[in-house]
């Protein structure tokens, strides 16, 4: 959402003719009872334009409608100016993550975890529980680590069957 900064910093320029900081700009979500996904919160700016919540709203959405590409349309719901963005912008911006090598992938938060899977026993042969087995845990592991762990993986041989248990039972009957 920082893409409408600029703009309605440029357009308080035109229009108001003055210069504000951008934390003066106030951007949010808009609320699922309006229409639009970007709001301006307006009060801030009225200082400068010595005008109501409504007129300065009205006059930034129609610069913005008029100089922004992706504002296709605007409303003003009180002291609030609700934006349309073109559905070619969220397009643009999905297809940039979706290319990226970080897409879906969330910075570490320092947490280790081990993951331990498929330990087939050495004396059977495989059978395809085991592959399913190999390609849970390999997927579990690669979406925790997708979402900042230090994942550890570990496959564990399991050579304690039925063979270990009679030489056991043999060595202390026998033994």
């Amino acid at each position: 959402m920082n893409f409408i900064i600029k703009p309605t910093l440029e357009a308080i320029k035109q229009i108001y003719n003055e210069e504000i900081a951008e934390s003066v700009i106030n951007i949010q979500e808009t609320r699922k009872e309006f229409e639009g996904q970007v709001t301006i919160v307006v009060f801030p700016i009225t200082k400068i334009s010595k005008k109501s919540p409504e007129e300065t709203a009205k006059a930034i959405g129609e610069y913005l409608v008029e100089h922004v590409a992706e504002v296709t349309a605007f409303n003003v719901v009180k002291g609030f100016l609700n934006l349309s963005i073109a559905d070619s912008y969220w397009l643009n911006l999905f297809n940039t993550e979706l290319l990226s090598d970080d897409f879906g992938k969330i910075k570490s938060n320092g947490q280790k975890v081990m993951v331990e899977y498929s330990s087939p026993n050495t004396n059977k042969p495989l059978h395809l529980g085991h592959v399913r087995n190999n390609l849970l845990g390999y997927s579990v592991a690669e979406l925790l680590k997708a979402d900042g762990y230090e994942v550890f993986k570990v496959n564990l041989v399991n050579d304690r069957g039925i063979h270990i248990c009679k030489s056991m039972l043999a060595w202390e009957k026998w033994g």
